[in-house]
Order: C-alpha cells, then structure tokens, then sequence
C-alpha cells in the first residue's frame, strides 16, 4: 500500500467493497415491508425491527472501534463485519415469522456497525491528511452507488421471481464484497495500539476538541431524521392530487434523486474539503439542511419543488457522510482512529434513532410543518456549535 497518490489499492478496494455489500443489502431491504405483509406480521414489526438493529449497529460501532486499535486487528474486524453483512439476506430468506427477520436484520446491521469504525481507521491511515477528503468522498461514492443499484435491480427482478429467490440472490454481490475487501485493502504496519486503558477511561481521553466536535454532531443529527420518513411525507401530500398509486411512485422516484445527487456529491465535497477546508464544508453543508428543512415547511405540494427539497437533501447528506470522517480523521491521533470513528458513527447512530423518533411524534400529533420546524431550529443549533465552538486543527 503506498501513500504516493490518494486513490491507491486500498481505498480502491474499500469503495468497491462498499458497493457490493449495498447493493445485496439495500436489494433486501427495498423488498422487507411487502415480505413482512406476505408473513402476516403486525403493522408495528418493521419499526421494531429497525429501531432494534440501527440500536444494536450503533452500541458494536464504540466497542468494534475500540477494540480493534487495542488488538491491531482492524482489517480483521472490518473483515468479519462485512460476513455478517453478507450473510443476513439468507436469514431473511428462510424466515417464516417476523421475529426471525428481526434477527437476520440485527446480525446484518451488527455487521454494518462492525465493519465501519475500523474500515474507516484504515482508509485514513492510507492516504495522507491532505487527500482525506477524497479518499472518504470516493468510498462513500461507491456506497450510495451500491444503495442506488440495489433497489434498481429488486425492482427489476420482483416482476420475474420470488422475493426470497431475489434474497437468495443477493448473496452474491455479499460474497464478491468479502473478496474485494480480502484482497484489495491492506493496513500498513498493523499493530496493537498497547494501550491498557479501558474503554470509558480511553473514551474520555479523547482531544478535547474532538469531544466539542462529538456534541455538534449529536446536536444535528437530533435534527437529521431518517429520509424514508421523507418518502412518506412526499406521499401523503401528493396523494390529493396523483392519487395513490401515482404518488407512491413519485415518493420513490424523489427517493431515487435523492440517492443519485448523494452519490455524485460525495467526492467534490470531499475534494473542496481537501482545498478549501474540511470544516468550514461540513458547516456549508449544515446551512443547506436548515435551509432544506425550512423549505419542506414553506413548500407546495408540488412533484417538481420536492424534488429541488429532494435533491438538496442529497447534498447535505453527501456532506456530512463525506466531510464528518475526514474532519475526525484529522483531529485524532493514528492510534485512537479505530476509537474515534466508532465514537463518530455512535453519536450520528443516536441523533438517527432520537430524531426518527421524534419527528413522527411531532408529525403524528402537531403536523408535518411543526416537525420541518423542530428539525430546523435544532439544525441550526448543531450548525452553530460546529461553526463556534468544535475546533480541530489542520485542514478544518
């Protein structure tokens, strides 16, 4: 692995990775509440199941990161996170009961919080500081292209076989992610960072700094709601004019934009990043989403206006995905990097499961606007927190 130019081996191989391993497990996921209907499950088992795995993904995150600096076996982690990823579609697929998919998804999202903090460790320290950016822009690149195709090709095969055939089927770009990752990404000079401190006492241990940082990032992501609730908004509010049917296919197309503007934003952010400063990007980013939630507030019922509101979103996101890792990669020393980036995924893990919360809350009891509002003036604190008070070094 060599460090002469930013898209070398490794973080090759990582944004091909991660565009298998989405591509089988966003294929599954698409087709998870009409598999749950065919079961019989309950109206309130798909939020049970997603509300227990994004909690189970986000407690491994800490601990994976943690542990894999401790032991200097990153690659190791990553490696059998993305075996757990890859192996929960057959789960699903043998499921005669909703408990049982329950479990499939938990394993597979388990996975997800495994492989990432440690992933993330490696992709940093395989590049030099200035092309931080780039190299975490081109794997989440590779990542929305994976979640792009998978639900592109669930749709293509539901009209032709089974959805646990298509289950069946998914476990081949699973497979070909483990390899790619097995023989493409390397860790230079992997060793066990010899730190003796548990995991609280190296938690506080932290940079100042990064731990300002951390609370920004927990302060927004209260306000960054899960945008497949934003697909049933689009829905509801179309509905009157498109009719149903027409409606919910439009929540899908605007979901669709959504992921492709991510996907084609992720790398100039995290070029602009590396020129222009990693922070002040994230804050830019941060603006758009106040802006964003503000205009679902003032917005018609429109097609073509929610997919200006829709494509926004995808940019916003594109930058924190982008811009969050590569401002934490900068500001925490190579040894605490496993550590940090778990810290990292656990405080956006918590703002997803706090903000999805309460937003339907919000939207079920006040009103759609009321929760566009909430997540406004809650962004826009986290925006001014990360603009005044988190302060790194460097780049940000």
């Amino acid at each position: 692995m060599e460090k002469e130019g930013w898209l070398n081996r490794t973080v090759l191989g990582a944004g091909i990775t991660s565009f298998f391993s989405d591509l089988g497990h966003e294929a599954v996921t698409v087709l998870l509440p009409s598999f749950l209907i065919a079961l019989g499950a309950p109206v309130y088992a798909l939020g049970i199941i997603e509300g227990i795995s994004d909690g189970a993904s986000s407690f491994v995150k800490l601990l994976s990161g943690y542990l894999s600096d401790k032991l200097g076996k990153r690659r190791e982690f990553a490696l059998a996170g993305y075996v757990a990823t890859g192996i929960f579609p057959a789960i699903v697929a043998v499921a005669a009961a909703w408990p049982v998919v329950l479990l499939g998804r938990v394993v597979g999202w388990m996975g997800r919080g495994t492989r990432g903090p440690p992933r993330d460790a490696i992709l940093a320290k395989s590049v030099e500081e200035k092309d931080l950016g780039k190299a975490f822009g081109f794997h989440r690149a590779g990542d929305t292209l994976g979640a792009i195709a998978g639900p592109a090709v669930a749709f293509l095969l539901v009209a032709y076989m089974g959805t646990r055939e298509i289950f069946w089927l998914t476990l081949i770009p699973g497979f070909l992610a483990i390899l790619t990752f097995w023989f493409f990404v390397q860790e230079k000079d992997p060793a066990p960072s010899g730190d003796t401190r548990t995991l609280v006492t190296s938690l506080k241990e932290l940079p100042a700094g990064f731990r300002k940082y951390l609370s920004a990032i927990l302060v927004f992501g209260i306000a960054d709601f899960s945008h497949t609730l934003l697909i049933a908004f689009a829905v509801v509010m179309l509905t009157p004019s498109l009719g149903f049917g027409q409606a919910t296919a439009a929540g899908a197309i605007l979901y669709m934009i959504r992921n492709i503007v991510y996907a084609a934003a992720c790398y100039p952010f995290g070029a602009l990043g590396d020129r222009f400063g990693r922070k002040k990007l994230l804050v830019a980013g941060y603006v758009i989403a106040v802006l964003t939630f503000a205009g679902f507030v003032l917005a018609p019922p429109d097609p073509i206006v929610y997919g200006i509101l829709f494509a926004l979103c995808g940019i916003f996101i594109a930058a924190e995905d982008t811009l969050e890792s590569a401002v934490a990669g900068e500001m925490i020393e190579e040894k605490q990097r496993g550590l940090g980036f778990g810290a990292l995924a656990t405080m956006n893990g918590i703002g997803d499961l706090c903000s999805s919360i309460l937003i339907g809350f919000i939207w079920a009891f006040v009103g759609y606007s009321a929760g566009f509002t909430f997540a406004a003036i809650v962004a826009a604190a986290g925006t001014i927190m990360m603009a005044f008070w988190a302060n790194g070094h460097g780049h940000a």
